[in-house]
């Protein structure tokens, strides 16, 4: 190995006993800038990479799947791209049995002190910010004493100022906090939490029992031939477009924002389909799943996210159909 060596340069990461036990996973690649113009934002997105196609192929595009199709173990990873500015890692808590804690950048300062400097935690970062970080710790004791939150991919602080996340991205910088950083951290005040199990009682006792699920609309493998289904589309759209909330309205939570504009649209689309059930016409959950999904692909801006499949069936499918279990939707 030599200086240029990233085990070399970040010998804090790579020699960390937690990341060693991530870095087997086939789940490893990098988050890499997407679209037409890397020099306007307006048009690129950060997302995580398909690495192998771009190993193997030299083609650029996001991850599509969570498997070794797309991603590779972190000793590939570094062997192949070892000038790499970060690497990223798709975290299965339950799996893994690690969790990581996500601060912002807007986190008030003497709580991220608090996070920072909880006990029995296995790793802390930098995040690509420069201005929050990131924590690894294992489970807590308490991990099942709250099966509905260990069944959620990320647990929020209420205020957006931290989240566990549990099956989700982790891109790490394999940066250290500084050493003041850490020292003030250690040294300030006992906070509100004493302990990571601490934390995530805090977090896991709020979370709700979802109401109803995608996986109980069946849309099947391919559209369906709807009546009327590319007119309902098209006046779906176009009242419901003035309507959208942005993406700054959910401080950049893509995720949020698009289950915002999924529920506009399945409020429109609903208003619509009672003018056509008017004349006799009848529309299946499955129907209101694949009508709102096509509504969505025109309005929605494609990510990498939406490459991947969930209960079989596109991402963007299936958070339609969940909008459609659910008895009432918000917008």
């Amino acid at each position: 190995m030599t200086l240029d060596d990233p085990r070399i340069r970040f010998a804090d990461f790579y020699a960390n006993p937690a990341v060693r036990a991530l870095a087997g996973a086939a789940r490893w690649t990098i988050s890499g800038s997407l679209g037409d113009d890397p020099d306007d934002p307006t048009t690129t997105r950060k997302a995580p990479i398909d690495l192998r196609a771009l190993l193997d192929r030299n083609w650029l595009r996001g991850a599509w799947t969570l498997d070794e199709q797309c991603l590779v173990v972190l000793d590939e990873l570094t062997d192949r791209l070892p000038a790499a500015t970060n690497t990223a890692f798709y975290l299965r808590a339950l799996t893994d049995g690690l969790m990581v804690i996500d601060i912002e950048p807007d986190c008030p300062p003497e709580v991220a002190a608090q996070l920072l400097a909880l006990p029995a935690v296995l790793y802390r970062e930098q995040s690509m910010s420069g201005l929050g970080f990131h924590v690894v710790t294992a489970l807590p004791d308490n991990f099942h004493a709250f099966p509905v939150a260990a069944g959620k991919r990320v647990l929020r602080e209420e205020h957006g100022w931290y989240e566990i996340l549990l099956d989700h991205w982790v891109t790490f910088t394999r940066r250290p906090p500084a050493p003041d950083v850490l020292a003030r951290a250690t040294a300030g005040p006992a906070g509100q939490f004493g302990t990571v199990e601490d934390l995530y009682a805090f977090l896991a006792q709020n979370a709700r029992v979802p109401s109803a699920s995608a996986a109980d609309v069946d849309t099947g493998v391919e559209a369906p031939d709807i009546p009327g289904g590319a007119q309902i589309v098209r006046q779906t759209v176009a009242a419901a477009r003035r309507r959208f909330k942005t993406l700054d309205d959910f401080d950049g939570d893509h995720s949020r924002h698009e289950f915002s504009v999924l529920g506009t649209l399945h409020h429109q689309l609903l208003n619509h389909l009672v003018e056509h059930m008017s004349v006799g016409r009848s529309f299946s959950s499955s129907d209101r799943a694949w009508l709102l999904f096509q509504a969505a692909q025109q309005v929605i801006p494609p990510r990498a996210k939406h490459n991947e499949r969930r209960n079989g069936r596109p991402f963007l499918l299936d958070r339609a159909a969940a909008m459609v279990a659910q008895p009432t939707s918000d917008s």
